[in-house]
């Protein structure tokens, strides 16, 4: 991850020769937003004037609480709203969310990850799927309101078809929805979400897969806590999805670790402008910092004739702002407790690169300063240990600590923007209110949201 970021902070991308760099407007987007805009022009006659259709995306964990990949979808209030609309309603946006990912290039940008798409089962056929790179998608299928599922027998084909393509699918609980019982043994995974997962329910599943879809993993949604996760983890499920990975616990006995004080030693001596002597002399202390900073500045500075070879040479290259933003996000990937921390590290990431981008056209608001605040708001979450005790070692600006400490100041209203694009699914109204005190539209916002999140999961692969 490191490299990318670091590639990112001096303005290059992994192949300079072939693609733009993260701080310009991605080729990406360009595609997506010339070949498939979130809110598609064919449906312009069936949905209300002055919409927004917004995609979002839940990050998927395994039993390692790593990430093993992403739920995309259109926000709640997108769905809602066609929750009761017909059919080719429900085609067209699922559409509209294939040709978005296509359009963003998801295939490059998933890695070894797998992205988790809920469609409708009549949709299962749809032509547009052959451009999603099978072997990285799990589909989920689901019933109409009205009309129900599509019957087994018709789908039993389509679906052994994807399956020969290399799709992964999914079915929803099957003692929620028992109309697709016949199609169990082809599932792949079978989702279930939380609030329906008690022991009972829990013990019936397990006997209903064992006989049905012995190979199936399941999936559970809408975890909202660490003890939700515990128990759907003691139960045998393999994917966790919810809340819970940014959820809070009572961490005030818990001590910054020893390689993420020293960082924060070198950070608050960078705050307070000490010379590049001084700083070279700290990071000579340890001796695995001073490589890691040389490895990744000649990783990315390559084009160099001469590889950097010394700690002041490296400080000189760097520069002291990218120094800056470099060790902070070191010192939130150093000493995590567990693996969750790399979840919450990257919805920081989203959050800070979402922030930058918001304060585009705010030349008060210092960039350096926005990405940190965006970052460093997870920051207890990452490192386990109470939010006063990571920032106090930090010196940042006053700006910055009123933000994360008070939740006031000028950066305040960006980081409640951008939380509030993390949550759109909930309250969109909310979404629009702040986006509109900002003077952007909130479609604007999310466009932006997007961005940031294709940002982050490439510099996760």
């Amino acid at each position: 991850m490191f490299k990318g970021i670091l590639d990112w902070l001096f303005g290059r991308s992994r192949n300079a020769a072939q693609r733009p760099a993260p701080t310009a407007e991605p080729a990406d987007f360009e595609r997506l937003n010339r070949n498939a805009p979130l809110r598609d022009a064919t449906l312009r006659e069936d949905v209300p004037s002055g919409v927004g259709t917004f995609l979002c995306r839940e990050a998927v964990l395994g039993r390692d609480q790593r990430i093993a990949g992403y739920q995309f979808m259109l926000q709640e209030s997108t769905r809602n709203r066609i929750q009761l609309s017909s059919r080719r309603i429900h085609h067209l946006y699922a559409e509209v969310l294939v040709r978005s990912l296509v359009g963003a290039n998801i295939a490059q940008l998933l890695g070894h990850r797998r992205a988790f798409l809920e469609v409708p089962d009549s949709f299962l056929g749809h032509p547009c799927l052959d451009e999603l790179p099978a072997a990285q998608v799990v589909l989920i299928a689901a019933p109409h309101h009205e009309q129900g599922c599509v019957p087994p027998e018709t789908l039993r084909p389509v679906v052994e078809a994807l399956k020969r393509r290399g799709f992964g699918f999914a079915l929803p609980d099957p003692l929620v929805i028992r109309e697709y019982g016949p199609l169990l043994p082809l599932a792949d995974m079978i989702v279930v979400r939380a609030p329906a997962l008690d022991a009972r329910h829990g013990l019936q599943l397990t006997g209903l897969l064992s006989e049905g879809a012995p190979n199936a993993r399941l999936l559970v949604r809408d975890l909202p806590s660490l003890e939700d996760f515990r128990f759907a983890f003691k139960m045998g499920a393999a994917l966790f999805q919810g809340p819970f990975i940014t959820s809070r616990e009572d961490w005030s006995e818990h001590e910054l670790g020893p390689d993420a004080l020293r960082i924060a030693t070198l950070i608050g001596r960078l705050r307070q402008n000490a010379e590049t002597r001084e700083l070279a002399a700290l990071l000579k202390e340890d001796g695995a910092l001073s490589l890691r900073l040389l490895r990744y500045v000649n990783s990315a500075a390559n084009a160099l004739p001469t590889p950097v070879s010394s700690i002041e040479h490296a400080l000189a290259m760097i520069g002291h702002e990218r120094l800056h933003r470099w060790l902070v996000l070191l010192a939130c990937s150093t000493d995590g407790r567990n693996a969750r921390a790399a979840s919450a590290l990257e919805t920081a990431l989203i959050r800070a690169r979402l922030m930058e981008l918001l304060g585009h056209d705010c030349p008060q608001l210092k960039a350096d300063a926005l990405f940190l605040v965006g970052l460093l708001s997870l920051a207890d979450v990452i490192m386990q240990v109470p939010l006063d005790k990571v920032l106090a070692p930090l010196a940042l600006d006053p700006d910055i600590e009123a933000a994360l400490r008070h939740g006031a100041g000028p950066l305040f209203p960006l980081l409640e923007l951008a939380i509030a694009c993390e949550n759109g699914d909930t309250d969109p109204a909310r979404l629009h209110d702040l986006a509109e005190a900002r003077g952007i539209s909130a479609q604007q916002a999310s466009d932006c949201h997007l961005k940031a999140m294709l940002w982050a999961i490439e510099l996760n692969i």
